[in-house]
């Protein structure tokens, strides 16, 4: 007789610790769990792009900034220079401006013609003060000085060409003369202005000159004078009494 095989059932035992299954018990892809399958290991999270952004390479200097840039710091290194040898020649030879009068006006012509034009003929007695110790003046030709009644110009004439040295005092005597057209209506103001005694003149004196900074003769320069006078009257032949002088200097290239 064969045996008869006995089934035993299996019995859970409540008090045994629970096992933990050693493969899925869904493989994945097999079935959908509620939750969704779980993401595959080993991949970020999927976020949002953004455009990548690359700095842009300086801008090289153009030619024109460059020569800019040059010209500048040739100007300024030329100032500089410049600087520095003013200051040199300034502690050496310690240059002093030039001082100018009037010392005497004698008239000799003063007349109205029939033809309304009116002549007149001044010498003028100019002083030139050089103060400076190792410093001389070339008084070159091509000079101008005139002078004036308001604004009407009464005679003109030039300074004579000459060298003055160191701390020299010349005085110089300059004929001047001059025609004025329409002059009818000058003589008037000039008579009416006599009566008071006081006939203010401008006498306008631009001389070039080269200066001499012991022996170096430097470039030609402008000498511009120009001196108020108040004088008691225009008589030709008559002594003219200069009430008040004053005198300005400047010079430019």
């Amino acid at each position: 007789m064969a045996d008869h095989q006995k089934i035993h059932p299996v019995v859970h035992d409540p008090e045994a610790p629970p096992q933990t299954p050693s493969a899925p018990l869904v493989p994945p892809g097999a079935a959908k769990s509620d939750r969704g399958a779980p993401a595959p290991a080993g991949y970020p999270p999927f976020g949002r792009t953004y455009p990548v952004s690359h700095s842009r390479p300086p801008k090289r200097r153009s030619c024109w900034c460059k020569c800019f840039c040059w010209t500048i710091s040739l100007l300024v290194f030329l100032i500089l220079i410049l600087g520095i040898l003013a200051a040199i020649i300034y502690f050496v030879f310690q240059p002093k401006i030039p001082k100018y009068s009037v010392d005497n006006l004698t008239i000799t012509q003063f007349n109205l013609n029939s033809d309304n034009t009116l002549d007149a003929t001044f010498d003028v007695n100019i002083t030139a003060r050089n103060p400076n110790k190792k410093i001389g003046i070339y008084y070159e030709s091509g000079s101008s000085i005139s002078v004036w009644y308001v604004s009407t110009q009464l005679c003109q004439g030039s300074l004579p060409k000459f060298y003055q040295g160191h701390q020299n005092t010349t005085v110089l005597t300059v004929a001047l003369t001059g025609q004025t057209q329409d002059a009818t209506n000058l003589q008037q103001s000039l008579q009416a202005q006599q009566q008071t005694g006081s006939i203010p003149l401008r006498i306008r004196a631009t001389v070039p000159v080269r200066i001499k900074l012991g022996s170096l003769k430097l470039t030609k320069w402008k000498f511009l004078v120009r001196c108020n006078l108040v004088v008691d009257n225009l008589d030709p032949n008559d002594v003219i009494s200069i009430k008040s002088s004053t005198c300005k200097f400047r010079f430019r290239f």
